[in-house]
């Protein structure tokens, strides 16, 4: 009766030492690490959730910004933190697709150094036309531009951020996919691309659809079609690349990750909260004043859809030639 009275206490007081663990663990500071500078759409939207699953947490998260490089110095402390799910951190369309083809040496794996978390949002590009060229070029669609490049092969320039940026790698994908020639102009910043464009200096670009959106509602800039899959909500009047090129899609976007070995039952709590956050009301109304999407799916999902981005932009960015040493 003595011993078994004795191992009771000791579960007993096992599990009492257990319990407490976890809620100590759960008061704790969740660490996220941002790998962009603050005040840009990646750090609003962070800021965002992190306000709202504070209290699902049971503690703050706090933002941590670490840029540079591209975004890799952040992307790599992630993944060099230790797993336990008090330091996460976001992986976007640079770090975890096309940097590890871009840059020569990467301090980080993307595929095997990551758990995947949630996606939290797609921000869709979109091809668009200085409206003068346009009207004079005669182009109302995708389908006249195409034609319009096939028949004047080389006549057609565009603009980007510079090699290996996102206007660039959308631009290449889309001469690829059409069967055309288009010279590719890069300039130092989307802002001077954005610039050229409206100058005239270039005949089309590539753009993230928050900073085309302004232009083209004032009418110095024609929305040709968004790169998204189907059309985007932000721009429901404007139909979509692939509805011409099958299977086109080449958006911006970003999500949540864990150092990897970040236990299951970790990142199913983070991801439970971080969802629910993204589909409350408030952020979607939020998010859309920054032409962002909330995503929200599950850890499997999130990590699929990474896999098959970096599979994608392996093709893109070798096809460009595009390298940073």
């Amino acid at each position: 009766m003595k011993r078994n009275t004795f191992l009771l206490s000791v579960a007993a007081l096992s599990l009492a030492i257990g319990t407490s663990t976890v809620q100590a663990q759960t008061a704790h500071t969740v660490r996220l690490i941002v790998p962009y500078a603050a005040g840009g759409p990646i750090d609003v939207t962070a800021r965002a959730l992190a306000e709202r699953v504070k209290d699902t947490l049971g503690g703050p998260v706090i933002i941590d910004n670490k840029p540079g490089a591209g975004g890799n110095i952040g992307a790599d402390m992630v993944a060099k933190a230790p797993p336990d799910g008090l330091t996460i951190g976001i992986a976007a369309t640079a770090t975890h697709a096309v940097n590890p083809w871009l840059y020569g040496k990467m301090p980080f794996n993307a595929a095997t150094d990551f758990a995947p978390i949630t996606q939290m949002v797609r921000v869709p590009n979109v091809l668009v036309m200085n409206a003068e060229t346009a009207q004079r070029l005669k182009i109302d669609s995708l389908k006249d531009l195409v034609a319009y490049a096939k028949a004047n092969p080389g006549k057609l320039n565009y603009g980007s951020g510079g090699n290996g940026s996102a206007g660039h790698l959308a631009g290449e994908m889309f001469k690829k996919e059409a069967g055309i020639f288009a010279v590719h102009i890069p300039y130092n910043g989307g802002n001077p691309a954005q610039l050229a464009l409206l100058s005239g200096q270039v005949d089309f670009n590539f753009d993230n659809l928050a900073t085309a959106a302004p232009n083209i509602k004032s009418g110095k800039l024609k929305a040709i079609a968004v790169t998204t899959l189907t059309r985007s909500p932000m721009l429901p009047e404007v139909p979509p690349v692939a509805d011409l090129l099958k299977g086109f899609a080449i958006d911006t976007w970003w999500g949540l990750v864990a150092p990897a070995g970040t236990p299951q039952a970790v990142l199913d709590r983070l991801n439970q909260a971080f969802v629910a956050a993204l589909q409350a009301p408030e952020t979607k109304s939020r998010f859309a004043l920054l032409m962002a999407e909330p995503v929200g799916n599950s850890s499997a999902q999130f990590g699929a859809f990474m896999k098959s981005e970096l599979a994608k932009y392996e093709q893109v960015v070798k096809a460009t030639g595009a390298k940073v040493d």
